[in-house]
């Protein structure tokens, strides 16, 4: 993929580039996860170049980095599974291959999303929003059934006293609460599936993630 658009900062148009990111990326791309994902979030679930080396050579398809005036601003990086809708459990570790997509399966029927990251200066540029539309046009591109990933529920630890994760993710759907990772993932087209619990080592989501698709309108699939 290699596809030049502009966003706004303000008022102002600037050239962005999507692309797939590359052995000589490797550097920047862990320059943006320590950026994107500070503590308390664990520093050992951010990329290292051996992970990077198996994303760029299992699935450079699902390997995308973001660009905005020649910088590195973010990536998106994702797999392909077979999914079976009758067993969605899972923890990010098992069905990632703890970040190295070894488990990478070419005859799968979805994308599953390993990892979305943003640097904090280029946020509000809506950047996040474009990788994730990106990978819809892959699967899109691929003939598969759907985008599946766990969505952190970082404000979950405010709550935890008062609700379970499932009624937090309700609260959320309501309207009646806003999270960071699972509003943003609402208004890019991702739909709840259900909640998932010992998902990740995350304090803030209290180790629970909202399994969360977007499915191929191209694909009449059974509702």
């Amino acid at each position: 993929m290699y596809k030049k658009w502009y966003v706004f900062d303000g008022e102002r148009p600037v050239k962005g580039v999507i692309r797939n990111y590359t052995n000589n990326d490797f550097q920047a791309l862990i320059d943006v996860q320590k950026e994107s994902f500070p503590p308390p979030f664990p520093a050992d679930l951010w990329w290292n170049k051996e992970q990077l080396k198996e994303h760029v050579e299992r699935f450079p398809e699902g390997a995308l980095c973001v660009e905005i005036e020649g910088e590195m601003a973010g990536s998106i990086t994702g797999l392909m599974i077979d999914y079976d809708p009758s067993q969605p459990e899972h923890t990010w570790s098992e069905i990632t291959d703890d970040g190295f997509i070894r488990n990478h399966n070419p005859n799968g029927n979805a994308v599953y999303i390993v990892d979305i990251c943003v640097k904090p200066a280029y946020r509000k540029l809506g950047l996040g929003k474009w990788l994730m539309q990106s990978m819809y046009e892959v699967v899109v591109h691929e003939g598969l059934d759907r985008l599946l990933g766990g969505a952190r529920m970082p404000f979950y630890h405010k709550y935890q006293q008062e609700m379970t994760a499932q009624e937090y993710l309700n609260r959320v759907m309501e309207g009646g609460i806003k999270d960071p990772v699972v509003t943003f993932l609402l208004h890019c087209g991702r739909s709840p599936v259900q909640v998932l619990p010992g998902y990740i080592d995350d304090e803030e989501s209290c180790n629970y993630a909202a399994l969360m698709e977007w499915r191929n309108p191209f694909i009449n699939l059974e509702l």
